[in-house]
């Protein structure tokens, strides 16, 4: 009886596990065994990796091979085993020594030919590994930018089957991560291209100082959507842990760049309006995949036209919007993705959406039914409204606009404020903090709060809502160099959550 040992590790959610692969040959009829709940995917690979093996000149066993992944109760999913299952079958069979397996973890899809390709979920399959306490990764050729991301651990590529061998037995080396190219340069449009609209704009200024979600109505080519585009020009670069959180929900998804991989821009995601459920919260068959919320995370998800969005898709943000999270319960398991996004809807205040309220030609109850789909408990956690309208003449005379720059800098001061407020307890904007800590640790003044007491006594405001308005009045706040809000920055915040066209 021989016996080889590999590892690989299995991605689940964002998080992975060190996967343990054993073969063993033993007498019998020459076959291919895997146990381990391996999916489809994984038992398709015992043909993958012997044509691989056999083509990369080495001699396949010629008995019974068993090859088991443990631990055996966590279900495997896809093809990133191929390369550790080549090599312990080889190690079983004695063709390569062990010494550089102990401490190596093996991650790539193997060819026919033998050639490595490259699967999705490298970065946080290294980041596992490290974890693990592994000294040695190797991926293949084309992710090795994206596992060059991770410090503390060796990362190593290969391009065949046959290098990774030879480099096992001491015969030759393998491709190393190229220095990190210097950070690009921002690429956003620039709100000075936004014509008017200063109340608008001034939401936007509140919503990306706040990290608070932003409804916007209005007629078609007001200019909603152009709005929404330049509030990631108006956010913070992503720090660096922010960033290798963003990017490895990135790689999960397969939607990484090859050649600079690492994501430093809030990222901004717009689903069209015909969307699915899953494609929104994610899912798929076997093993979740992120949806639109998780590659949202850190940054902006825009929902144009969003009340032509089914309302099962618009109430499942309910609970991403609440606890920053989504969990997914598939057959293969439980997969937990962040999804702390800045959500920003725009629908037309009616079907027919004519340029000015008095063309409008529908019912009033296909008026009210339109935007219907925006229900009280989504809308609740909506903390600024705003209706947006025709411009005035002379608008698109003035030349005066402030750009995107201008007003990142004060969003920065605003934030740079929040975090300092809010920072030992972890939390980095206004928009992240629980109601509780508002009520308690950050009391405001007694005439600050009279407004707010006055509309939930007259049932304008919901408890909910009411913490938001606090919230979003630490935010003006923040953005006019204040200390503590007063009454005229809780008097805007509810202002800013009146529903004006939506109701």
């Amino acid at each position: 009886m021989a016996l080889g040992r590999a590892f690989s590790v299995a991605v689940t959610g964002v998080t992975g596990q060190l996967v343990e692969i054993e073969a063993d040959i033993g007498q019998g009829l020459p076959s291919v065994h895997l146990v381990g709940l391996p999916d489809t995917t994984l038992h398709e690979s015992r043909d993958r990796v012997r044509a691989a093996v056999q083509n990369s000149g080495e001699k396949w066993p010629d008995g019974r091979v068993i090859l088991a992944l443990s631990p055996a109760t966590l279900p495997k999913v896809g093809s990133v085993y191929d390369l550790a299952l080549a090599i312990a079958v080889l190690d079983a069979a004695g063709a390569v020594p062990s010494a550089r397996l102990a401490g190596a973890v093996l991650l790539g899809e193997l060819a026919l030919d033998g050639r490595v390709r490259r699967v999705r979920g490298i970065l946080p399959a290294v980041l596992a590994a490290r974890a693990a306490g592994r000294d040695t990764v190797v991926v293949p050729e084309a992710a090795l930018p994206e596992a060059g991301l991770v410090d503390g651990i060796r990362v190593l590529g290969t391009r065949t089957l046959r290098e990774l061998i030879d480099w096992v037995r001491g015969d030759g080396a393998l491709l190393v991560p190229a220095a990190a190219p210097p950070p690009a340069e921002r690429v956003c449009a620039d709100l000075d291209e936004v014509v008017g609209q200063d109340e608008a704009r001034w939401a936007l200024e509140v919503a990306a100082a706040g990290g608070h979600h932003l409804l916007l109505t209005g007629p078609p080519g007001i200019g909603k959507t152009m709005l929404a585009q330049r509030l990631p020009g108006l956010l913070p670069l992503l720090s660096p842990t922010e960033a290798l959180e963003v990017t490895a929900i990135h790689s999960v998804a397969g939607t990484l760049p090859g050649d600079d991989p690492l994501i430093t821009v809030p990222p901004f995601v717009a689903p069209h309006h015909s969307t699915s459920v899953t494609a929104m919260v994610g899912g798929g068959s076997g093993s979740a995949r992120p949806g639109a919320v998780s590659r949202a995370h850190r940054g902006v998800l825009f929902l144009d036209e969003a009340a032509e969005i089914g309302t099962k898709v618009l109430e499942s943000l309910r609970t991403p919007l609440e606890e920053g999270e989504i969990r997914i319960a598939r057959r293969d398991g439980v997969a937990c993705y962040p999804a702390r996004f800045q959500l920003i809807l725009a629908a037309n205040p009616c079907p027919c959406a004519p340029a000015r309220d008095v063309d409008c030609i529908c019912a009033p109850l296909a008026r009210r039914r339109y935007l219907g789909k925006l229900s009280g408990p989504l809308m609740d956690r909506i903390d600024i409204w705003v209706q947006m309208h025709g411009q005035a003449s002379g608008t698109f005379a003035a030349t005066e606009v402030e750009s995107s720059a201008t007003v990142r800098a004060r969003v920065a001061v605003a934030r740079a404020a929040a975090a300092a407020r809010w920072g030992e307890f972890g939390w980095a904007t206004n928009a992240e903090v629980p109601g509780h800590i508002l009520r308690r640790r950050q009391r405001l003044p007694r005439e600050a709060v009279t407004p707010i007491e006055s509309a939930l006594r007259l049932g304008r405001i919901s408890a909910r809502g009411a913490d938001r308005a606090v919230r979003l009045a630490w935010t003006i706040c923040d953005l006019r160099g204040g200390e503590v809000p007063g009454a005229e920055d809780v008097l805007q915040a509810l202002n800013f959550r009146q529903r004006g066209g939506t109701s």
